[in-house]
């Protein structure tokens, strides 16, 4: 028995197949080899097609399958998981009326601030638990006002994973955990906002039927299964934004426990059992995939631009030709902790949500040219990327949060004894590195809404420990002292 996972992203779509009873990758691949085309006609924007997803989705697929050698008819369900906040229109015979405007466009940004005031900041807050921002909504209010010609032909909107769902099955269905990311639902009230949509005045016509994020939505229709060689009838048992899945992944369910990941980007994500939220919309708050109105599981979502782009650009520009990151995490070892007084702010990706969407940019300080040398400068990087993650940790601690393990793959920033090890020592938390991803956690998810496994934490009995790293107390002051030295710069 096997369970299909489909991971939409905006650089490339992931298919994982995996064996049921023994929770294992049997294949896995993305398609495309190069990063998937982001359109953007003005500067702030960023639009893909979604057929390009599908059609994606269908190489990878395929590929799966043949190095699988696994029959079709053997998948027994299929989970989806998608980038976060991505707007997508169709009309009443279901062809997409415009581009996606996906989670990265910014050009929605003055309707969410005009709509956090005019609704009211408290209503705002306790009820949708967060601003309307950048998010979905704003985006189709973007849409009513500059496209009425497309407006008008809406029948339906949709999650990027929705239309991957409707192309699947031929309808199209959504869940709490995807009207949340939207910034649609009450969680007061456990129904659409009837505030946002009163306020962008957006017909309740627009919303698809409401389904379980575990549990039968859909089933593969004739044309999708000729289309992609399934089985007619095959389940859609699971779909989550992609921050969510990744928690899932991990084995991250209930409040105490804590999601990581360490990118381009970098996201801690905490599940909370009670309605709450941050007065400065410093972090965001959504269904976890197991919210349900009796047993509330949020989602608070820490989210830092400036992470593995720092690194990255450091490697490109720092004279470092021919080093690997490994090489260059060797060298930062030659540094001391506090980086021998290097002090790095790494926020140089935008706007940071923490800052209260502040642009501060990245600024290094405290460099003496007699006596610094490049391995300060590779650890000062990594100690600020660090402390960008305790400054969000503390925001999550003033909401009731206990962050004493935090869980991330084994990928990326977290690859870095460095890394990792300060970001113990700094939080004084546990960290646990897995070998997972989110498109094998969608296959579980898949799993676990067809009842294959009898509880969630059954499906990830198998989930691999790959490194455990306790923090050493005996460091704690001296990563406190630069940290400090890093949030008075960052206060200034």
């Amino acid at each position: 028995m096997y369970l299909l996972g489909y991971d939409i992203g905006s650089s490339s779509v992931k298919v994982c197949l995996v064996e049921a009873s023994t929770g294992k990758t049997v294949a896995s691949d993305f398609f495309p080899k190069q990063e998937m085309k982001i359109t953007a006609v003005k500067p702030g924007w960023a639009e893909q097609e979604p057929e390009m997803w599908w059609e994606n989705l269908k190489l990878a697929h395929e590929s799966v399958m043949k190095k699988s050698g696994v029959n079709s008819l053997d998948i027994k369900a299929i989970g989806i998981t998608w980038q976060m906040h991505g707007l997508v229109i169709v009309d009443k015979d279901k062809n997409v009326l415009r581009p996606s405007i996906i989670w990265c466009d910014s050009r929605a940004v003055s309707y969410g601030e005009k709509a956090f005031k005019t609704i009211g900041e408290g209503k705002c807050l306790s009820r949708l638990l967060n601003s309307p921002g950048n998010f979905t909504a704003s985006k189709l209010a973007w849409v009513k006002e500059n496209e009425p010609h497309v407006y008008e032909k809406i029948d339906k909107l949709m999650l990027p994973g929705d239309y991957i769902g409707m192309k699947l099955t031929g309808d199209i269905v959504t869940t709490v955990e995807g009207l949340s990311e939207g910034i649609f639902w009450d969680f007061e009230s456990n129904s659409l906002s009837e505030d946002v949509l009163s306020y962008f005045d957006i017909p309740k016509s627009f919303f698809p039927d409401v389904k379980p994020g575990f549990g039968l939505q859909g089933q593969v229709s004739a044309s999708a299964a000729k289309e992609l060689g399934l089985k007619e009838g095959t389940p859609i048992s699971y779909r989550a934004g992609d921050q969510p899945n990744n928690a899932m992944s991990l084995n991250v369910f209930n409040p105490g426990e804590i999601a990581s990941n360490a990118g381009t980007s970098g996201v801690v994500y905490g599940v909370a059992d009670q309605l709450c939220f941050d007065r400065l919309s410093r972090v965001n708050i959504f269904a976890h995939v197991n919210h349900t109105v009796e047993q509330k599981r949020l989602g608070v979502l820490l989210c830092i631009n400036g992470t593995g782009i720092l690194n990255s650009w450091l490697k490109r520009n720092l004279a470092l030709e021919g080093l690997g990151y490994n090489d260059m995490n060797d060298l930062a070892t030659k540094s001391s902790i506090g980086s021998n007084g290097v002090t790095i702010v790494p926020f140089g990706n935008g706007a940071e949500r923490i800052l209260e969407n502040r642009e501060v940019n990245c600024s290094i300080h405290g460099i003496n040219f007699n006596t610094h040398s490049k391995n300060d400068l590779l650890r000062a990087a990594q100690e600020g990327i660090v402390f960008s993650y305790e400054y969000g940790m503390e925001i999550m601690k003033e909401m009731g949060l206990n962050i004493h393990t935090i869980k991330a793959g084994y990928a990326n920033m977290f690859l870095s004894p460095i890394f990792s090890q300060t970001l113990a020592d700094i939080s004084g938390a546990t960290i646990e590195l897995y070998n997972t991803d989110g498109a094998a956690g969608a296959a579980k998810g898949a799993g676990i809404g067809i009842g294959v496994y009898s509880t969630p934490q059954e499906a990830f009995v198998s989930l691999e420990k790959l490194a455990v790293i306790e923090p050493d107390l005996k460091y704690t002051e001296q990563y406190r002292e630069a940290y400090q030295r890093w949030k008075d710069i960052v206060n200034e």
